[in-house]
């Protein structure tokens, strides 16, 4: 049995939401018979509201774990603060509709949020909401250094990994993973949500905090590759990722024009590389 995961609370010590929740359903058979009462545990989504210093900015579907490292995550990958430094203070508070999550970060940042403020409600599936034009898109981030190419070896290892790393999803088989791996494939932890993108903005958070970001490794994740994933990670120096399932043709553009390797269906012993530099077999090459 997985361990049970521990219940956060907020700055002032109040319980926020339970990641998991058990709830009853009836498990049926389609050979017949009566349904089986019995409990199952399900992942938690509850709204979480961000604040940047006082105005509120956004209100997203995600787990209630981690929300520090998410706010931090998110404000760093949607460019709303340029560094970690410049987030001077990550308050949570737990309320009767959700979370509300306030970050203090530096005047000159704050300018900048409000001069390119939008509406972005329900993140977990939607990475355009409030966008007014298509001219006011962004979806080319700026091209990053050339870095050394990751083996497949490694990120195939990294991918073998990422399920131990998941503990609220032992329990729900209902949230989604972004993990840390080193250039050897070894993954250092990973972080969930039951929506991909709030996934990664935990783990951009979290490697934040730790001070990491920068430093050479790659993210796995187990969900398929969308653009905002891409984006999201270029933003933040981030130049390999790895999904167990499919990109859409978007996150392989973006991936070609912002320098990233992208490989997508990870899975056993093999890989499908979509843009990036050219793999090495490391011993088991790609698919």
């Amino acid at each position: 049995m997985p361990e049970p995961v521990a219940a956060p609370t907020d700055d002032d010590g109040r319980p926020l939401p339970p990641a998991v929740q058990a709830v009853e359903v009836q498990r049926c058979r389609a050979q017949g018979g009566p349904p089986a009462d019995d409990t199952d545990a399900i992942a938690a989504e509850v709204p979480v509201a961000l604040s940047f210093n006082g105005l509120s900015h956004a209100v997203m579907m995600a787990t209630p774990a981690d929300l520090p490292a998410m706010a931090l995550g998110f404000a760093l990958s949607e460019g709303l603060i340029a560094s970690a430094a410049q987030c001077y203070e990550i308050e949570v508070t737990a309320g009767t509709l959700g979370c509300q999550v306030e970050l203090r970060i530096a005047q000159q940042a704050f300018a900048g949020l409000k001069e390119h403020r939008r509406a972005m409600e329900g993140r977990t599936g939607c990475g355009l909401c409030g966008v007014e034009s298509l001219a006011a898109l962004d979806l080319a981030p700026a091209p990053l250094p050339p870095s050394p190419p990751v083996e497949v070896a490694a990120v195939l290892r990294a991918m073998a990994q990422l399920a131990a790393h998941q503990p609220i999803n032992a329990q729900t088989g209902g949230c989604h993973a972004a993990g840390w791996a080193l250039p050897d494939g070894t993954l250092q932890f990973a972080m969930e949500d039951v929506g991909r993108h709030n996934a990664l903005d935990k783990l951009i958070g979290r490697l934040a905090q730790a001070r990491q970001l920068g430093t050479p490794g790659f993210v796995v994740m187990s969900s398929r590759a969308s653009y905002e994933l891409v984006r999201k990670c270029a933003r933040v120096g981030i130049a390999t990722l790895a999904t167990v399932s499919a990109p859409s043709s978007l996150a392989v553009r973006i991936a070609s024009e912002a320098g990233i390797t992208l490989y997508g269906f990870c899975r056993g012993e093999r890989a499908v590389r979509y843009a990036g530099a050219p793999a090495l077999s490391g011993g088991r090459g790609p698919a």
